[in-house]
C-alpha cells in the first residue's frame, strides 16, 4: 500500500517542480517578453514626411532626395527632366529613440535640421502598447543672399520652425497608418493674409506588396493656409524598393518643396491639372558604431 503514495510523489513532483519555477518567473516577471513592433515604414520618412521609425543606435542615413520638374511642360522639358531640385541629408540615430539630422536644399539654398524623438513604441505581450508616438523639432533657414527683394529684413526672418507629433500603428504585417498634427510657424510670411503660423495634418499609409516591394501614400490637410485650396495641399504618392542596404523610392508629387516648411506652406501644383512631379529617394544607412549588447 506504501507503493502508490511513492509513485504518485515520483510522478507529480517533476509537475510541482515546474509548477515552482513558473512561479518564481512570475514574480521575476519573465513570463512573458515584449514584442515591439519593427519595420511599420522601411525608412524614417514616408515620402516627404517624418513616418514613426526610427534609426538603429549609431546609425548614419546619408539620404538624396530627387525631384525633377512638372510633368505639365511638356516635351520641350523633356516633361519635366530639364528641371530638378535636389535635398542632400545625413541623419544619426544617437540613441534607438532618439535621432538627429541636417540636409540642405538647393531651392533657395535653404539648410534644415531636426531632432526626433519615440515617446511610446507599439507592442504586445508582457508590455502592451497600442500605437507609436513620436515628437519631431526642427527649423529651416534660408540662404539666399537677397532672400526678400525690395524689403528689409533681419536674419531671424530667415528661419521657420515646425513641431510634430506622429501617432501610428502597424495594423499587420502588411498596413501602416500613422496621423501627424503638426504646426509650422515662419518668423516671415510673404503677406498679410498670409499667416505666419499653419497648422495641419500628415496623413501617411504603407501597404506591403512583396517581401521587398512597398506602395506608399504621403499627404498633408492644411488647414488655415491662404488660399486653402484642398487640391493644393501635398499629395505624393510612391513605391519603395528594398535592396540589400538602401532603400530606393520612386514617387509621384505636386510639391518641389521637400522640407516641412516648403512643402506645406509654399504653393504646390494641382494633380487635376497634370501639375505633378516625379522624383526619387535614395537611402543608404551606415552602422558607424555598434550598439552595446
Amino acid at each position: 500500500m506504501r507503493t502508490l503514495p511513492l509513485l504518485l510523489c515520483f510522478f507529480l513532483a517533476p509537475f510541482s517542480l515546474i509548477q515552482a519555477q513558473e512561479d518564481l518567473l512570475s514574480l521575476l516577471g519573465e513570463t512573458e517578453k515584449t514584442d515591439y513592433a519593427a519595420y511599420a515604414f522601411k525608412s524614417p520618412r514616408v515620402i516627404n514626411s517624418h513616418s514613426l521609425e526610427m534609426l538603429h543606435s549609431g546609425a548614419l542615413d546619408f539620404r538624396i532626395l530627387h525631384r525633377f520638374g512638372r510633368l505639365d511642360q511638356g516635351f520641350y522639358d523633356v516633361f519635366g527632366l530639364d528641371n530638378a531640385s535636389i535635398r542632400l541629408s545625413f541623419d544619426y540615430g544617437i540613441t534607438s529613440n532618439l535621432t538627429v539630422g541636417f540636409g540642405r536644399t538647393n531651392q533657395k539654398k535653404e539648410i534644415d535640421a531636426f531632432v526626433k524623438y519615440r515617446i511610446l513604441r507599439q507592442s504586445t505581450g508582457a508590455k502592451v502598447m497600442p500605437v507609436t508616438l513620436t515628437w519631431v523639432g526642427g527649423l529651416t533657414r534660408n540662404g539666399l543672399k537677397d532672400p526678400y527683394p525690395g524689403e528689409a529684413f533681419s536674419g531671424s526672418d530667415r528661419l521657420a520652425y515646425y513641431h510634430q507629433v506622429i501617432i501610428g500603428r502597424k495594423f499587420s504585417d502588411k498596413f501602416t497608418l500613422q496621423m501627424t498634427p503638426t504646426i509650422v510657424h515662419r518668423n516671415l510670411s510673404s503677406g498679410s493674409l498670409d499667416p505666419n503660423t499653419i497648422y495641419a495634418l500628415e496623413m501617411g499609409m504603407r501597404y506591403k506588396i512583396t517581401q521587398r516591394v512597398a506602395v506608399l501614400l504621403d499627404y498633408v490637410h492644411s488647414f488655415n493656409r491662404f488660399p486653402n485650396l484642398v487640391i493644393r495641399n501635398p499629395l505624393s504618392v510612391g513605391v519603395d524598393i528594398e535592396t540589400g542596404g538602401h532603400i530606393f523610392q520612386l514617387h509621384f508629387s505636386n510639391s518641389t518643396g521637400m522640407n516641412e516648411r516648403a512643402f506645406i506652406t509654399e504653393a504646390n501644383g494641382s494633380w487635376l491639372k497634370g501639375e505633378i512631379q516625379f522624383g526619387f529617394n535614395l537611402s543608404r544607412v551606415f552602422q558607424i558604431v555598434q550598439p552595446k549588447i
